[in-house]
């Protein structure tokens, strides 16, 4: 696959979220600039941004790596999640534009109708893009990458079950948008507060506490492979 040098580290950093490279997997610029069909400076600038966010490590003779949190590190995302969603609701209240209203009411009139019909496919795609713009109507660059990288290492540490109710989870993006309509930012926080909690709940470790140990004897082992071929289970 060629992709154009700046969106490098995008590529990356989906393909370590989608599991295409496990956790302590060896990442080399050669196999790296290989894959997306560059050269290997911006695949050197990427692995340095991805390790500032944390998706990569460097270890002593082994390179980039990708990392491996600990289970409090991924509950600590979490809880990060909890303060911080409910905070961007209340910031976009103050600050959102009618173009990000647009993007959000259109987003949930999509949700609540196929959560009506039982048309979940695409429910999970149309909330990410629900979140994402919510996050950009905070109209802070630094608060909407926060709540950006916190949803990628999120959905690479946990697999998450979908809403018991999807109906009643789009109403709750619904009360958001309304209260960021009105510009009431302690309804928006307050509505955002409950819903991420609820949310929270159907979060599910994708790793083994633990096993990471175990393994990695085996991955030092075979580290002459320095990239990892997709898993079967993606």
């Amino acid at each position: 696959m060629r992709i154009p040098a700046h969106s490098v580290c995008t590529a990356i950093r989906d393909d370590i979220v989608a599991g295409v490279y496990e956790r302590g997997g060896r990442l080399t610029e050669e196999l790296l600039a290989r894959r997306y069909g560059v050269s290997r400076v911006p695949v050197r600038e990427a692995l340095r941004t991805l390790e500032a966010e944390g998706f990569v490590v460097t270890r002593r003779h082994a390179g980039a790596c990708v990392a491996e949190p600990t289970e409090q590190e991924a509950a600590d995302l979490l809880e990060m999640r909890l303060l911080l969603e409910p905070l961007g609701a209340s910031r976009a209240a103050q600050r959102r534009t009618e173009a990000h209203l647009k993007v959000l009411r259109g987003l949930v009139r999509l949700g609540q109708e196929r959560a009506r019909r039982g048309t979940s496919d695409d429910l999970r795609s149309l909330g990410g893009w629900f979140h994402e713009t919510l996050a950009q109507a905070t109209g802070s660059p630094a608060l909407t990458a926060t709540l950006t990288q916190l949803r990628h290492k999120i959905v690479w540490m946990y697999a998450t079950e979908g809403p018991a109710d999807p109906v009643e989870h789009w109403a709750e993006h619904g009360a958001i948008v309304d209260a960021v309509a009105r510009g009431d930012g302690e309804r928006a926080r307050a509505v955002a507060a409950r819903h991420t909690e609820r949310a929270t709940a159907g979060h599910r470790l994708r790793f083994t506490p633990g096993a990471d140990r175990t393994d990695r004897a085996e991955r030092v082992r075979n580290s002459q492979h320095p990239v990892n071929t997709p898993s079967l289970r993606h």
